[in-house]
């Protein structure tokens, strides 16, 4: 499997995470993520697009409002990316541990 970057680099930046957490919490609209950051909604819009464009983030109208939420697909898709690393990790210390020693040859 192919690492897609989107999603690394999408959560890379801490404002991201955060807005990444409250939403895994609850949907929420621009101006409810804001008042909950030290960032101004500008800011909040802005992290949501780059959220949004990795597939991590999806909206939906609300009267004037738009309220994001996380995207099911595009988190099982970055689940399925974490558990190959998980995978390909414990494959390589299993080789590392089974390895005899230079006191075992």
């Amino acid at each position: 499997m192919a690492t897609n970057a989107k999603y690394w680099a999408a959560l890379g930046d801490p404002t991201r995470r955060t807005i990444f957490e409250l939403l895994v919490n609850r949907p929420s609209s621009v101006s409810g993520l804001a008042s909950a950051l030290p960032v101004t909604r500008p800011a909040v819009s802005q992290h949501l697009k780059v959220l949004k464009d990795a597939g991590l983030v999806a909206e939906t109208r609300s009267g004037k409002e738009r309220i994001y939420r996380i995207d099911p697909d595009g988190l099982a898709a970055f689940r399925a990316e974490i558990d190959q690393f998980w995978m390909k990790t414990l494959a390589a210390y299993k080789l590392t541990v089974e390895q005899p020693t230079k006191d075992e040859t």
